[in-house]
């Protein structure tokens, strides 16, 4: 399923939801004041909206996720990649590590995931 881009708040509001879920909506209330600062209409129309794009579900007043938060990251990341890089992962990686070195096991772990992605 196609979804469509989540706006900074959005992307927030689901990263309470995903750290609680499955949650009571009144709960969710609390949880947007004390994190987001959202009053309880906000936290209520963000919800909605989110349910009209199919990201959220509320049954019976209990609020899931029906996107996982690395589909979502998959996709942000995809569109940045392609967006920003003209779709280059060389290119992302370069300016990503603007001259840092990085550590043996996190080299050894991005070899990994090259090799298990690579095209044979």
């Amino acid at each position: 399923m196609e979804y469509a881009k989540l706006c900074d708040s959005e992307y927030r509001f689901m990263c309470v939801i995903w750290e609680a879920e499955p949650v009571s909506s009144g709960q969710l209330v609390s949880l947007c004041q004390e994190k987001l600062g959202w009053k309880k209409s906000t936290t209520y129309t963000v919800l909605r909206k989110l349910c009209e794009k199919g990201y959220l579900e509320n049954k019976d007043t209990i609020v899931s996720a029906l996107v996982s938060k690395e589909q979502i990251q998959a996709k942000e990341s995809e569109e940045f990649v392609e967006r920003t890089f003209d779709g280059s992962l060389p290119g992302f990686i370069a300016a990503f590590l603007g001259g840092r070195k990085i550590s043996g096991e996190e080299a050894e772990a991005l070899k990994q995931m090259i090799e298990a992605h690579k095209e044979e």
